[in-house]
């Protein structure tokens, strides 16, 4: 079928005879022609933009360089492809001089009609790729403004070549963007450190704030001829809020969850103390009878006290980080727990002596340990012991210590191992809230530790070991 929109070609000449031929020869190639005889009949007619203009050089009014040029400057027409042709300019240096002017051919008369047809179509083929390519590029630049990250891109110099909006708007309390500004000077406004980027990290994270807004900068390289690195900042102020609000809810249902063991645990002292100081109210007691009830009464005294004290280290925590003698830490939590785990027929083994001291937060690691018991409780058999150990030990080179938790309950069946810590995984349905494994491993990244499992659902010995490993005065992140 034919064309229903044939190209369309502007052939500019002075000479009626020169447009005739040129004419008749390319309507008879397939294209649409319209005349002009003049400069300035030529720039008029390339405003309804023709796919192609054919330029003769020597026009009555101005030459035919100079509405070459003035095609080429004007953003609306400097996409139509120019063919310039001559009879009487036929030196290299005007056939320089047209090109220079933005011509993307040069054709001497007499022209060959075969030559003149592949030429204009090799115009039409250059100028289809060049459209496709802006399209490419105009998608490109609105995918990339889109975007809600900041993206910044840099070049082998370390200046930056391009960025989005949402780039210039995060930086905008602190920086003002300007093209070919140096990254490294950038990165020393906004995070006060620029040596991820010189040197060269494969790539680098770091978090800073910018007008009360939390911002991850992510520094990643790219493979190409021009570009080197790509930054990207992230607004994650949102985000960071949700985590601690679910951190502070699990640490709350870890608190309620102690509550009743925890009254128990208090209940019982104040009966003893209830006893004794009616028996040293008694008229018969002598007083140093009296005085050792006292002193009884003054030690269940000070164990409500230090079961309160403990219950309390769950809501409250210093801001930053102290010394911590790990081995007590566990043992206290271990403690706590006892009472709930009797009550399902469990034991909890504590084999913690105090030794190893790490630095970190104690009510976040209480919570921590506080919820790998219970769940080692929960799953453990009735008549069966949860072990607790807590030894000195290494990472690498790095010394520390290691908390291993074991029950021998049926174990963690293989399918639902690798989401064991995503969020809002449980296998308890509505008695669980997924969070603590979550949680829990938040926290140890905050105390640049780790935490693994090993688990048998298989055979007899089946059975979960939960390895907590925190690195020794080693100074933990902000809380």
């Amino acid at each position: 079928m034919p064309d229903l929109n044939p190209p369309r070609i502007l052939i500019a000449d002075d000479r009626e005879d020169n447009r005739y031929i040129l004419s008749r020869v390319l309507k008879g190639a397939g294209f649409d022609c319209v005349s002009a005889k003049t400069g300035y009949e030529a720039l008029e007619a390339s405003l309804s933009i023709p796919d192609v203009v054919i330029l003769d050089v020597n026009l009555p009014d101005i030459s035919g360089y100079d509405v070459c040029r003035r095609i080429k400057q004007n953003p609306g027409t400097v996409s139509i492809s120019v063919l310039q042709i001559s009879a009487s300019f036929v030196s290299a240096d005007d056939r320089v001089r047209a090109l220079e002017a933005g011509a993307d051919g040069y054709l001497l008369h007499p022209i060959d009609q075969m030559v003149l047809v592949a030429t204009v179509r090799a115009l039409l083929r250059l100028r289809r790729a060049e459209a496709q390519a802006r399209k490419a590029a105009d998608q490109w630049q609105s995918t990339f403004d889109a975007l809600h990250e900041g993206l910044a891109i840099v070049d082998s110099d370390g200046r930056l070549i391009r960025w989005n909006a949402a780039f210039a708007q995060i930086c905008q309390p602190k920086v003002q963007i300007e093209e070919h500004q140096d990254a490294a000077q950038l990165l020393q406004l906004l995070t006060g450190s620029s040596d991820a980027i010189r040197q060269k990290a494969p790539q680098s994270v770091a978090e800073f704030t910018i007008a009360r807004r939390t911002v991850q900068l992510l520094i990643n390289p790219v493979y190409t001829q021009n570009a080197e690195r790509i930054l990207m900042l992230t607004d994650v102020t949102d985000r960071k809020l949700a985590e601690y609000a679910l951190r502070t809810a699990e640490r709350l249902a870890a608190t309620g969850k102690l509550a009743n063991a925890i009254a128990h645990e208090i209940n019982n002292p104040l009966e003893i103390l209830t006893n004794l100081i009616y028996l040293a109210q008694r008229p018969s007691s002598s007083d140093q009878a009296t005085h050792e009830l006292l002193t009884q009464a003054a030690g269940e005294l000070d164990r409500i006290a230090r079961i309160t004290k403990q219950s309390l280290a769950f809501h409250r925590d210093s801001q930053t980080p102290v010394l911590i003698d790990i081995g007590k830490l566990v043992s206290e939590v271990a403690a706590l727990s006892e009472r709930s785990a009797a009550q399902r027929r469990v034991r909890i083994c504590c084999a913690a002596n105090p030794s190893v001291t790490i630095c970190g937060f104690p009510g976040q690691l209480s919570q921590v340990f506080s919820n790998l018991i219970r769940n080692a409780a929960e799953a453990a058999p009735p008549g069966t012991d949860v072990v607790v150990r807590v030894r000195p030990s290494h990472r690498g080179s790095r010394p520390g210590a290691r908390v291993a938790i074991h029950d021998r309950g049926p174990g963690i069946p293989e399918e639902i191992r690798e989401k064991l810590f995503d969020p809002f995984f449980t296998t308890k349905g509505l008695k669980g809230s997924g969070l603590g494994l979550w949680v829990s491993r938040t926290i140890l990244m905050k105390h640049n530790g780790s935490i693994r499992f090993r688990s048998s659902a298989r055979g007899i010995a089946t059975g979960t070991t939960f390895e907590v490993f925190l690195p020794t005065h080693e100074l933990a992140m902000g809380a």
